[in-house]
């Protein structure tokens, strides 16, 4: 196209004809703004921009990615407890929340052998736990936003343990028969890359296949009974309900396995290892038991499956809420079931929106605890928190805003979160209310994820009330107030 100005008239010396010069001049903007729209709309390619690679967390900055939702994952992995080695495919299918021109993965340690991106391959440039991901223009109309897309990545190597913040380990957490991979807060990116944040919640399947004799297992339901061939068996796990990654799990090793049916048609999955079976026997009976209790006072339970993973004793230094089933490092005691079978509701269906809200999790869990004691063992909740009140770990720091990482399962989240509850538990002053405004908070958000401030704006809401003193005293403020203020 010759872009050069036409001669006007009034330079060959006739009358000028400005109008018409400047319809010309109109139509041409006018062909340019068509083709400009058609090149935005993808008939010409994407002006797109590089997805964000993290979403700026208050305490891991760099976790999780921008520019698009993940939807499902299909992990299928073979690992080798003895070399502790693992390949994997991870099939990833998202939703481009902008026009990407790349898009970012968090993996850590593990070699990346091949990426595709809708069947094409993919350039794949690596810093740190950062994977960037460049397609060709082929496939450039696929990532607009709204866009469903498929990534396709094939991993190898030796999974990492990584240190938090706090000193405790997590990641890929080898055992004396098998491994066991654990991934709150940053984890799961030692095993399988992905979104891992906990804003990015998606439904999983995962297929892992591992020495005879061994058992593999995770969250949700078996998807069909194991296949063994030669020396390996195949284990398959479908998760249906929404799940932050780092609430994703696997444990490789020598368990007992149980399944059965609860009120309700919820599938109970247990594996314990038999070395700590005699000693789980008598709590692990009374799990439907605590589910049920649980129901009672949170509503329905938001998951089609549930259970417990219990290790031998001194494999792993903590207990964690895995989605459907919780991982217990031992035989766990009833109050620690109770609190991570709380986690279902609060933390594993209603997940916070960043690490900062971990407070949500654990103030409500530990509630939990509380309230079990008060109606199995008739401690009222109110010994419970004058306990926690006179605990000076409990005034550290307001538990809603931990001062660092390391600062995000210290004592003020769990035991100050859970007195904040109490308060609230205070001002409604009437039990059946309380516990509707629990439940309520439940089936609101159930599958979704939530800030502090959803939570106090509801509860105000809900109550009808401004508790600006009750958030600004117990929530955030620096200094332990009266007992009854």
């Amino acid at each position: 196209m010759d872009h050069r100005p036409p001669v006007s008239d009034t330079a060959r010396g006739g009358p000028a004809r400005a109008p018409r010069r400047a319809a010309g001049s109109a139509a041409l903007l006018l062909a340019l703004a068509v083709l400009a729209a058609a090149c935005t709309a993808g008939t010409g390619g994407v002006e797109g921009k590089p997805g964000a690679s993290g979403l700026r967390d208050p305490y891991f900055p760099k976790l999780g990615n921008g520019g698009y939702d993940v939807t499902h994952y299909d992990l299928t992995l073979d690992v080798d407890p003895d070399e502790q080695t693992l390949r994997g495919t991870a099939v990833i299918t998202a939703r481009a929340t902008q026009d990407l021109s790349s898009f970012n993965l968090d993996l850590a340690g593990l070699s990346v052998d091949s990426a595709t991106v809708e069947g094409r391959p993919a350039a794949v440039n690596r810093a740190g736990n950062e994977l960037t991901l460049r397609t060709d223009a082929k496939v450039e109309d696929r990532l607009q936003r709204g866009e469903t897309f498929r990534t396709v990545i094939r991993y190898s190597g030796s999974p990492r343990t990584i240190k938090d913040a706090d000193g405790s380990e997590e990641g890929w957490l080898p055992t004396d028969d098998g491994a066991v991979a654990l991934g709150e807060p940053t984890g799961s990116m030692a095993w399988f890359p992905g979104n891992h944040h906990p804003s990015d919640k998606a439904s999983y399947d995962l297929e892992v296949t591992v020495p005879k004799g061994l058992t593999a297992v995770s969250n949700g339901v078996q998807a069909g009974p194991p296949t063994t061939a030669g020396d390996r068996t195949t284990y398959r796990w479908h998760t249906a309900e929404p799940m932050a990654s780092y609430l994703a799990t696997l444990a490789v090793g020598r368990f007992t396995t149980r399944t059965s049916t609860m009120a309700g048609g919820i599938t109970v999955f247990t594996a314990v290892d038999p070395r700590s079976a005699k000693a789980s026997a008598r709590t692990l009976a009374r799990l439907p038991e605590v589910v049920a209790w649980e129901a009672e006072h949170f509503g329905p339970y938001p998951f089609s499956a549930t259970g417990a993973i219990v290790d031998r004793e001194g494999d792993s230094g903590y207990a964690l809420e895995t989605q459907n089933r919780p991982f217990f490092p031992g035989p766990p005691s009833m109050e620690l079931l109770v609190h991570e079978m709380a986690h279902q509701w609060f933390g594993d269906s209603v997940t916070p929106a960043s690490w900062r809200d971990m407070w949500l999790n654990e103030g409500l869990a530990t509630y939990a605890e509380w309230l079990w004691e008060e109606d199995e063992e008739g401690t009222p909740a109110q010994e419970s928190f004058d306990a926690a009140y006179e605990d000076e770990d409990n005034w550290a720091f307001p538990p809603a805003d931990p001062p660092s990482a390391a600062d995000i399962s210290e004592q003020p989240v769990y035991g100050r979160g859970a007195m904040v509850i109490h308060k609230i538990r205070e001002e409604i002053d009437d039990d059946e209310e309380f516990f509707a405004l629990l439940a309520g908070w439940a089936k609101a958000h159930r599958h979704g994820t939530v800030s502090t401030a959803d939570f106090t704006a509801y509860v105000e809401e809900e109550m009808g009330e401004d508790l600006s003193e009750l958030w600004e005293t117990w929530l955030y403020g620096e200094d332990r107030p009266a007992a009854d203020g």
